[in-house]
């Protein structure tokens, strides 16, 4: 064990969130596929139109985006304009209720998000070369529950407990 391991169980689930700030730096790596900055901070917006539109029919639009990202609406529309004028999505009326705009990834915005997919397992795999086999496999299946969970979050909110109270 190194001096820079934390030495008891309390230590380490400390570093837990100072880890978790660091996580983000592993998209700027050099690896094959290189993503710009400006297109990384991009990817925050993309990815959950992507992920909220991909095996629904769920229509998402920029106050949902401010939801999901936990900023201000005000902020959110600042990025989803950028991503439009960069050509990544794309603004349409709402098939639902034409009041409503909605959004969705263009071609590029797409094509941006494959080459994210890529380059973050690339990152992973270079970060993890000299890792066991077991030991990558078992991160990559813990980082997963933990992402699920994350999803699940609301289901167990103080609010979701009081509601199901008699």
């Amino acid at each position: 064990m190194t001096t820079n391991e934390p030495q008891t169980a309390e230590d380490l689930l400390n570093a837990v969130g100072p880890a978790f700030s660091k996580l983000r730096r592993t998209s700027l790596l050099e690896v094959a596929n290189p993503i710009s900055a400006k297109d990384l901070s991009r990817t925050l917006v993309l990815n959950i139109v992507q992920e909220h539109t991909r095996d629904s029919e769920a229509e998402i639009t920029v106050g949902a985006v401010a939801e999901l990202l936990g900023v201000d609406p005000s902020v959110a529309s600042r990025m989803v304009s950028d991503s439009i004028k960069a050509g990544y999505l794309i603004r349409a009326a709402s098939q639902q209720d034409g009041r409503r705009t909605v959004l969705s990834l263009s071609p590029e915005g797409a094509e941006l998000m494959s080459r994210l997919r890529r380059h973050q397992r690339e990152a992973f795999d270079y970060i993890t070369a000299d890792w066991a086999e077991e030991d990558r496999l078992a991160f990559a299946r813990l980082m997963l529950k933990y992402v699920d969970s994350l999803a699940r979050l609301r289901d167990r909110s103080p609010a979701a407990d009081d509601a199901k109270r008699p």
